[in-house]
């Protein structure tokens, strides 16, 4: 019996049904017969076709138990459905029930935070300062003693549903308040926020005995963002030797101390040369499509094969496949359709779907990968910069870019003066706020391509929402992380230099030595 993912809502995608559906056709091909029990009309899994029974029902452990009870399964695969089915492990077991794969004693020691640490530090892998608070008071506490900004969250959280990056006491209180309720059996998570830092992913595949690297992918996002709202690059485009091996040796330690079997994604940030573990999940991730499209392995079906006692030396995937061209996943945002929504992406998920571009540049994987998300870059035109203080000096080197290649810069007087100080050539134009013609208005009338925006402290300001707002109304490309900016940047130049071309994924991955 596989668990789907329930019904696709933001922070459960179709990512999960992939996985689903993959490990279905995979077990009927080895002779199992395979029930899938979901309950969503649009998705492959609950086709008539995709797995010799369909319980179309709530995954609920009622629901389940009583299908259990009929059909008397070998067992049940959790860990491809996402963190809805996994938050079933526990009960489906008291209840006597056979969970295959990784069991659901490892599944709880990577989501029980004290439990976590605790295997962490055994390892010797470096975490964020971090604690647990089952009270308010407790919370402020773990916030003070960690120091500020902190990224505060609960326990067994879906799509980073309720995460929030807090700055101040007042804040956390305030959180407190709006997003979740504390007590013994749910503490709030409370995690040093590292700024400056780069987010990797990593996912493996492991039959107890044997862990393989899927794939090592670099966020273009600075860490803070969800990792299913960041774009992300693979193979990484900027990592030392020395870090990936350091990981991919982490993750192989995760993978043998949890006993995984299975799927599992391990998720780390470097700053300073640092390489910190953010979390564990020992399932798969809503990144496993994206990789096996790019490595040409389906990892969703292997998985469930080991979980059925197949070791990868009996399937064949016995070593890491770095493919020799470069693939860029980009997140598909629903801000068009709801338009009162700030387009600012945070550790709590928006996105609504995922595309991939392939190409042999990064530059021009991105822009394939922009353009199949409806943000097509402009190649000609107006820039238009507004940044806040600490983005400014980083600013300086990406907008000489584009005024190297002929764009026109035009930027709000703040970031207008610090770029004229560092020999950038722009143009002064008012706050929204302050005076016309101001920026919505270039956007209005047509006058700007491209708007590079990061928001100010941790409110974003007025002028910056009504700013977003109005590219999106009309249809101008946008940024809101420089880290995108220098990708957009990138793929511009690439775009220009030469024609991108078109190739089937299955050409891609007829390269792969």
């Amino acid at each position: 019996m596989i668990l789907g993912s329930g019904p696709n809502r933001i922070g459960q995608g179709v990512e999960f049904d992939y996985c689903c559906v993959r490990a279905a056709i995979a077990l009927r091909e080895k002779g199992y017969e395979t029930i899938m029990v979901n309950s969503n009309p649009e998705t492959v899994s609950t086709d008539w076709d995709t797995s010799d029974k369909l319980y179309f029902e709530p995954l609920t452990l009622e629901h389940v138990l009583e299908i259990v009870q009929r059909e008397q399964p070998v067992g049940v695969i959790v860990q491809l459905g996402g963190q809805t089915p996994l938050k079933l492990t526990r009960p489906l077991e008291a209840a006597g029930v056979t969970i295959l794969g990784t069991s659901p004693d490892s599944i709880d020691a990577a989501e029980d935070r004290r439990r976590f640490e605790k295997i962490a530090r055994d390892l010797g892998v470096a975490q964020p300062p971090n604690g647990t608070a089952t009270s308010v008071d407790a919370a402020v506490e773990a916030a003070t003693r960690i120091g500020y900004p902190v990224l505060v969250r609960p326990s067994y959280v879906l799509g980073g549903r309720a995460m929030e990056i807090v700055y101040d006491e007042p804040t956390l209180r305030d959180y407190f308040v709006r997003a979740v309720r504390v007590s013994e059996d749910r503490p709030v998570l409370i995690d040093s926020f590292l700024e400056d830092a780069y987010e990797f992913d990593v996912d493996a595949i492991s039959d107890g005995r044997q862990v393989v690297i899927g794939a090592l992918m670099h966020h273009i996002e600075d860490a803070g963002i969800h990792s299913g709202d960041s774009a992300c690059v693979l193979p990484p485009q900027s990592l030392s030797e020395a870090n990936g091996r350091e990981m991919r040796e982490h993750t192989v330690a995760f993978a043998k101390a949890l006993g995984v079997v299975g799927l599992i994604n391990v998720q780390y940030a470097i700053q300073h040369g640092i390489v910190y573990v953010l979390e564990v999940n020992p399932r798969a991730s809503r990144t496993v499509p994206f990789v096996s499209k790019t490595i040409g392995v389906p990892l969703a079906s292997y998985a469930a094969r080991v979980m059925l006692g197949e070791t990868l030396e009996e399937i064949g995937f016995t070593k890491e496949i770095i493919a020799p061209y470069v693939a860029v996943k980009e997140a598909v945002f629903p801000f068009t359709k709801f338009r009162e929504f700030d387009p600012i992406l945070g550790p709590e998920m928006r996105s609504t779907g995922e595309v991939m571009g392939v190409s042999d540049t990064f530059g021009t994987a991105f822009a394939k990968a922009e353009l199949a998300a409806g943000n097509g870059l402009p190649l000609e035109g107006t820039v238009f910069v507004t940044v806040n203080d600490r983005d400014k000096p980083n600013a300086v080197a990406i907008t000489r870019r584009f005024h190297d290649m002929g764009f026109k810069i035009v930027a709000t007087r703040g970031t207008a003066n610090f770029l004229a100080e560092h020999g950038v050539p722009c143009t002064t134009v008012h706050k929204v706020s302050v005076a016309r013609p101001n920026g919505i208005d270039l956007i209005k009338n047509d006058e700007v391509q491209l708007l590079i925006n990061t928001p100010l402290g941790k409110r974003a300001q007025k002028d910056d929402y009504s700013l977003r707002q109005a590219a999106i109304a009309h249809r101008v490309a946008y940024t809101t992380t420089l880290s995108a900016a220098s990708a957009a940047c990138d793929a511009i130049q690439s775009i220009k230099s030469r024609a991108a071309t078109v190739r089937s994924i299955q050409e891609w991955q007829a390269t792969i030595p």
